[in-house]
C-alpha cells in the first residue's frame, strides 16, 4: 500500500518545461540550462508514462538491390552553379537549408531558382514570412523571375502553409524563412528553439510524404553559425552556406552537408542590380589586368572546394610616422602576413620591412586563408619593399614554414592547369609538382631564398647591403 501511494504521488508531482526549447525538469529554475533563456520555465502537468507498441508497417523491407533508385534522381534547378553544389540538382523529397547573413542575397537567389524551376509539370510555391507578397513581386519584376507556374504566398502560420501545399500541390517549396513561421500548438515566439524544431519537422514530413523538394532559408547568429537548434542541421538533407562581402559583387555557396553529393563543391555568383547570376569562370573578378607589372603584386591559385581560382595579392610599404608601424590586411589572415614578414626578415634578410607601415590586400573581395598563398604573400611583400615588380605572367604556389622552407600543397597540378588556361606562362612551386601543363615554365623552389631570386639581382644586393649596415 505504501509503495502504491509513493508511485501515485510521484505521478501527480508537477513538472516544469521551458517554453522556448521544450526542456523539462522536476523543479522550477529561473534560467533554462538548455537554451540559457531567463523566465521561460513554467509549470505544467506531469507527463504520463507511455509505451510504444509495434504498429502496422507502411512498406515492407526489401533487399537493397531491389529498391528503386530512380525516385532519387535529381532535377535541375535551372541555375548551373547551384546544381554544382547540390550534386546535380534537387532530389524529390530532399530538404535543403540555405543559411547566410542578412542582405547577402539569399532571397534573390531562391526567387530566381523558383522561377526557373517552375514548369507545366512542376509547380513552385514560394512562401515568404518576412515580406509582403507585393514586395516579393517587385523583386521578381526587377530580376525577371516571373512564371505562370510560380505561386506566391505570404504566411507566418504553419497550418496555413500546409493548407497551401494541399491546394497548390507543388513540386518545389521555398520557405523564406523557417524562423518566421510558428505553430499555434507550440508555446513560444516564432524563431524560438521549440518553434523552429516543430516547423522544420512538419515541413520535412510533408516533403517526404509528397516527394516534394523543399528549400528552407535559415538565419545566422552574430558568430556566423546557423540560428536555432543544432538538431535542424541533422534533420535536413543538405546544408548550404551563402557567403559574401556586402561591399563586393562575389557570392559563394558552399556545401556544408550533402546526402546526395560532395561537400567540397563551391558555387560562384555575381550580385548586381538586375539580380544574381552564376559565374562559370570567376577568376576575372580577382585579377587586375595591366600592360606592365607593378611592384607589390603577386598572383596565386587558390582552391575553393575543388575549384581553382586565380587571385591577386597586393602589398604596399611606406615609411612609418609612428613608433609602432601599422599592419593592415584585407582578405588575408593577419597572423599569416605577420609570419611571412618574420620569415622575410630572418630567412630572406630583408630588414626594410620592420620599420615601415605595411598594407596587404586581395583583389575582388576574395579571402585567402589556405597556406598555399604564403609564397605569393611573401613575394608581394618583398616586391613592395624593394619597389621592384615581379616578372610578368608569374604565379606563386606554396606554403612557407618558419624555417624558410617551401612546402608542398594539395592540388598543384589542378592549380597549374587553371593558371595555364588563363594564359600564365611561369610558376614558382614546391619540389615535385607532378605533371606540368604544356607551354608553362615551372621553377621548383626549396626555400624562400630560392623564391627571392626571381627579383632583380640589383635589388637583392641592396637588400643584403641594408641588412649588413643594420647589423
Amino acid at each position: 500500500m505504501a509503495a502504491r501511494t509513493a508511485r501515485s504521488s510521484a505521478k501527480d508531482r508537477p513538472s516544469y518545461r521551458c517554453t522556448e526549447c521544450g526542456w523539462t525538469t522536476a523543479k522550477w529554475l529561473g534560467r533554462c540550462p538548455e537554451c540559457q533563456a531567463w523566465g521561460t520555465v513554467e509549470e505544467y502537468g506531469a507527463p504520463a508514462v507511455r509505451t510504444t507498441a509495434p504498429g502496422r508497417v507502411t512498406s515492407a523491407a526489401l533487399p537493397i538491390g531491389q529498391v528503386d533508385g530512380r525516385q532519387a534522381t535529381a532535377r535541375s534547378t535551372g541555375v548551373d552553379e547551384l546544381d554544382r553544389v547540390l550534386g546535380g540538382g534537387l532530389v524529390p523529397g530532399a530538404v535543403v537549408l540555405l543559411a547566410g547573413e542578412p542582405g547577402v542575397g539569399k532571397s534573390t537567389l531562391l526567387l530566381d531558382v523558383a522561377a526557373k524551376a517552375a514548369s507545366d509539370e512542376h509547380r513552385t510555391l514560394y512562401v515568404t514570412g518576412e515580406e509582403s507578397a507585393s514586395q516579393v513581386r517587385m523583386r521578381a519584376d526587377r530580376i525577371g523571375a516571373l512564371s505562370d507556374h510560380l505561386y506566391l504566398a505570404a504566411e507566418t502560420d504553419l497550418s496555413a502553409v500546409l493548407g497551401h501545399l494541399d491546394s497548390v500541390k507543388p513540386s518545389l517549396l521555398i520557405m523564406d524563412s523557417v524562423q518566421t513561421v510558428a505553430s499555434p500548438e507550440i508555446d513560444g515566439a516564432p524563431g524560438g528553439m521549440a518553434q523552429v524544431r516543430e516547423v522544420a519537422g512538419a515541413l520535412i514530413r510533408a516533403s517526404k510524404e509528397r516527394g516534394m523538394a523543399t528549400l528552407l532559408v535559415g538565419h545566422v547568429t552574430k558568430d556566423g553559425a546557423i540560428a536555432g537548434p543544432r538538431l535542424l542541421e541533422h534533420l535536413v538533407d543538405v546544408v548550404l552556406s551563402f557567403e559574401g562581402d556586402r561591399h563586393a559583387r562575389l557570392r559563394l555557396v558552399r556545401g556544408v552537408k550533402n546526402r546526395y553529393g560532395a561537400t567540397d563543391e563551391v558555387g560562384c555568383f555575381e550580385l548586381h542590380d538586375e539580380g544574381i547570376t552564376g559565374l562559370a569562370d570567376p577568376s576575372g573578378l580577382f585579377l587586375t589586368r595591366r600592360a606592365e607589372p607593378v611592384p607589390g603584386t603577386c598572383l596565386t591559385v587558390t582552391l575553393e572546394g575543388r575549384r581553382p581560382l586565380v587571385a591577386e595579392v597586393q602589398a604596399l610599404t611606406v615609411d612609418s610616422q609612428i613608433p609602432s608601424p601599422r599592419r593592415t590586411t584585407s582578405g588575408l589572415e593577419t597572423s599569416r602576413v605577420s609570419m611571412m614578414l618574420a620569415v622575410l626578415e630572418q630567412r630572406g634578410r630583408i630588414s626594410a620591412l620592420g620599420k615601415r607601415d605595411i598594407y596587404s590586400a586581395t583583389v575582388g573581395g576574395v579571402k585567402l586563408s589556405e597556406p598555399a598563398a604564403d609564397l605569393a604573400i611573401a613575394l608581394a611583400l618583398a616586391s613592395a619593399a624593394s619597389d621592384s615588380p615581379l616578372p610578368k605572367n608569374l604565379v606563386a604556389i606554396g606554403e612557407v614554414g618558419l624555417a624558410g622552407e617551401v612546402r608542398r600543397v594539395t592540388g598543384v597540378q589542378r592549380r597549374l592547369a587553371e593558371a595555364a588556361r588563363l594564359g600564365f606562362t611561369h610558376a614558382l612551386v614546391p619540389s615535385d609538382p607532378g605533371k606540368i601543363p604544356a607551354g608553362m615554365k615551372v621553377l621548383e623552389v626549396a626555400d624562400i631564398g630560392d623564391a627571392l631570386r626571381v627579383l632583380p639581382k640589383r635589388v637583392r644586393r641592396e637588400s643584403r647591403r641594408e641588412a649588413d649596415a643594420d647589423a
